[in-house]
């Protein structure tokens, strides 16, 4: 079997090396890929487009295509691999609206009946300026369409919403065309993603996601600066109820509609003193939640994604994890997450350890030697039977990989180690 896998980050990497250990031994493509991805499946050089892809799938006479991020399932990448006779892994583009619109995803979960942060639409800067004088501090903006994790501003006070809405309608830093103005939610976050077939769900494990660039949670957002599986205190009965609440009210609403979600459901929580709410949907596998999550899965990914493209393919199915603990570490460019440094020499990955999984984002090859290329570069995974042991691994592996202006942040699973420390 031959499979191609879209897309240039930590997460296609990850799901890449997932593929590597099936028992299929399929043949791995990946478009366009990076310098890491390529030690492990064939790149092809393509700019990713939608065009582009189905003609190579097509040429490469591909038996299964897997959409690694967001913007080409938005896009419509899997509506037109289907109608081309290729089979593929994810949501249609009208599904991926869930992740293409905040507001678009609001009505949904209006209408589902799934609980989140009270809100309001604001379509131009003199509603916005409008809505602020009588909003509770501190707020959430949020662009309406995709903004690679970055386009969410928490502001502490009015004037911190001022200067956001300058940002989302006069800068136009998100291209965005409506904001959304959300209430701002205590608590911790929590991370669950779903299989699904249109009917079925069928949860991963959870994880917790660092979304800012600073530790202590301090700093803009980013697309995610580390993340650990499993989570303490969320046993299978507890994500089975998280997925009646969040995950399966959305996958009867929309097959319902006639536009049924196949692929991963990923809702993105706020585990508040009234309950879970969702913070956001997206419509693939998270990054870098995957590179956490899917070294522990033991089931067979071939075989979920195949089961999930059809309707009620996935009925009686589960995902069964090691119990293991995964904690992923990202070392990100200098300047990130408002720019990044490319062409910088990337030394000591020879000296990681083996039992370390490090994949690769924003990475290249020049004159023979590893450098970074984007501003999310590595992902390094270490494995334990406890949280600290996990944490240790990952970041002793971490310390010996160098480039300049290197990133990451310091508390990654802190709170885990703690948690299990104390129970």
């Amino acid at each position: 079997m031959r499979i191609l896998v879209v897309g240039s980050g930590g997460r296609e990497h990850a799901i890449v090396r997932s593929l590597v250990r099936s028992p299929a031994e399929p043949e791995l493509l990946c478009a366009p890929g990076n310098a890491g991805i390529a030690t492990d499946a064939r790149c092809l050089a393509i700019d990713g487009g939608v065009a582009a892809v189905v003609a190579a799938a097509v040429a490469e006479s591909c038996d299964l295509v897997i959409v690694g991020p967001e913007a080409p399932l938005v896009d419509g990448l899997v509506d037109a691999l289907e109608a081309a006779g290729v089979p593929a892994f994810g949501p249609s583009a009208e599904a991926a609206r869930l992740e293409g619109s905040k507001v678009h995803a609001k009505a949904l979960m209006a209408e589902a009946g799934v609980p989140t942060a009270g809100h309001a639409v604001l379509r131009s800067r003199t509603e916005a300026l409008e809505h602020l004088s009588c909003a509770s501090y501190p707020a959430v903006l949020k662009a309406d369409g995709l903004a690679a994790g970055k386009g969410v501003i928490i502001c502490a006070t009015e004037a911190e919403a001022r200067a956001a809405v300058e940002t989302f309608f006069v800068e136009r830093r998100f291209g965005a065309t409506e904001v959304v103005l959300e209430e701002y939610l205590e608590g911790e976050e929590l991370s669950l993603l779903a299989l699904c077939d249109g009917e079925n769900v069928v949860p991963l494990a959870p994880a917790q996601d660092y979304k800012r660039i600073f530790d202590g949670d301090r700093g803009p957002n980013t697309g995610g600066m580390g993340s650990y599986s499993p989570v303490p205190g969320f046993d299978a009965g507890r994500i089975e109820e998280i997925a009646d609440t969040v995950h399966r009210p959305i996958v009867e609403l929309l097959r319902r509609r006639g536009t049924p979600f196949h692929g991963v459901l990923y809702a993105g929580l706020m585990l508040t003193a009234g309950g879970p709410r969702v913070l956001e949907f997206n419509a693939r596998f998270g990054d870098p939640e995957t590179q956490a999550v899917l070294p522990r899965l033991t089931t067979d990914l071939l075989d979920l994604c195949l089961a999930s493209r059809e309707p009620g393919g996935l009925a009686g199915a589960e995902a069964a994890f090691a119990d293991d603990w995964d904690v992923t570490v990202v070392l990100a460019s200098a300047g990130y997450p408002e720019s990044s440094s490319s062409g910088d020499p990337i030394t000591g990955l020879d000296r990681v350890p083996e039992d370390v999984e490090v994949t690769h984002a924003g990475t290249a090859r020049s004159g023979g030697g590893l450098v970074t290329a984007g501003g999310r570069v590595l992902s390094v995974t270490g494995r334990g039977a406890t949280p600290g042991e996990a944490r240790e691994r990952a970041y002793a592996a971490a310390e010996l990989i160098e480039f300049e202006g290197k990133q990451m942040r310091t508390d990654i699973a802190a709170r885990a180690v703690q948690t299990a420390a104390a129970g």
